[in-house]
C-alpha cells in the first residue's frame, strides 16, 4: 500500500484508507464465528468475574483491554474511540501528527454505544447458535472487531467530513445556520460510491473464504456481511459526519 499521509484529506486517500480497513473487519468477524454465539457473555452479571456483579464478559474484556490501550496512547488518535468511560491518561508521551481534525474534544464525537449494539445484534445472524464454553476467546475476537469496525467508522466520520467541508465550506455552514440536516446529509451521500463499497465487501468475502475448507471453518454468509455494512457500517458513518459538520461549522 502507498504511503499515505494521516494528514491527506484527498477523498481518493480517504477511500484507499477505509478500503483497507474492510479486509480487517472481514477476518475478524471469520475468526469469531469459529466459536459458537456463546450469549451468556453478553449479559450483565453473568461474567463469572469477582467483584464485577453488574458487567458482562464482554464489558469486563473491553475494560481491560482499553485501560491498556489507553496507558499506550490509542486513544489520542481522532478515530480510535474508546467503548469504555473513565479510561486513565496515556502513560507515555504520544508524538502525533497535525491531524486536520477540528475538535477540541475527539471524544465529543463517539458512536461506540451504537456500534456495539449493532454488532451484537449482528452476532446470532453470523454465529452458531449454542454454547461452546469458549468465552474468552469469544469476547476476545469481539473486541478486535468492535475496534476494527469503530475505526472505520469513525475514521470515515472525520476526514470525509472535513474534506467535504473544505471543499465548500459555506454550503454546509448555510445548511447548518437553517437546522437543514436533511440538506447536509443528501450533500454527504454518494450512492455510487456507497454502491462499488457494497459490491467491494461482497467480492472480498467471497475470495477470502474461497480457499478455506468448509470441514474445519465455519463460515459467513457474505450477504450478511453486506447488510451489516449497508444498515451499519455507512449510516453511521454518515452520522458521524453529520455530527462534525455540525461541530465544525459552529467553531
Amino acid at each position: 500500500m502507498p504511503d499515505l499521509p494521516i494528514h491527506n484529506l484527498d477523498l481518493a486517500a480517504i477511500a484507499l484508507r477505509l478500503e483497507g480497513l474492510e479486509e480487517t473487519i472481514i477476518y475478524h468477524l471469520i475468526e469469531r464465528i469459529q466459536f459458537l454465539r456463546n450469549s451468556i457473555v453478553y449479559t450483565a452479571g453473568k461474567s463469572g468475574f469477582d467483584g464485577e456483579p453488574d458487567r458482562s464478559l464482554l464489558d469486563i474484556r473491553l475494560l481491560y483491554h482499553e485501560k491498556m490501550d489507553s496507558a499506550f496512547g490509542r486513544f489520542a488518535v481522532p478515530e480510535e474511540r474508546p467503548f469504555t468511560p473513565g479510561l486513565p491518561e496515556p502513560r507515555r508521551k504520544v508524538n502525533l501528527p497535525d491531524y486536520p481534525i477540528v475538535l477540541e474534544d475527539f471524544n465529543s464525537i463517539n458512536l461506540t454505544s451504537k456500534i456495539k449494539h449493532a454488532y451484537i445484534d449482528l452476532l446470532p445472524e453470523i454465529c452458531q447458535e449454542g454454547d461452546d464454553g469458549q468465552y474468552g476467546s469469544s469476547v476476545e475476537h469481539d473486541v478486535y472487531a468492535l475496534q476494527a469496525i469503530s475505526r472505520r467508522i469513525h475514521f470515515g466520520a472525520l476526514f470525509v467530513a472535513e474534506s467535504k467541508y473544505q471543499d465548500n465550506p459555506d454550503l454546509f455552514r448555510k445548511m447548518t445556520n437553517a437546522s437543514d440536516q436533511t440538506g447536509i446529509i443528501k450533500a454527504l451521500t454518494r450512492e455510487e460510491v456507497e454502491r462499488k463499497i457494497i459490491s467491494r465487501v461482497r467480492e472480498k468475502m467471497e475470495i477470502v473464504q474461497s480457499t478455506a475448507n468448509p470441514e474445519i471453518r465455519v463460515l459467513i454468509d457474505p450477504d450478511l456481511v453486506v447488510r451489516f455494512y449497508k444498515d451499519t457500517v455507512i449510516p453511521l458513518t454518515k452520522e458521524g459526519e453529520l455530527l462534525y459538520l455540525l461541530s465544525r461549522c459552529r467553531s
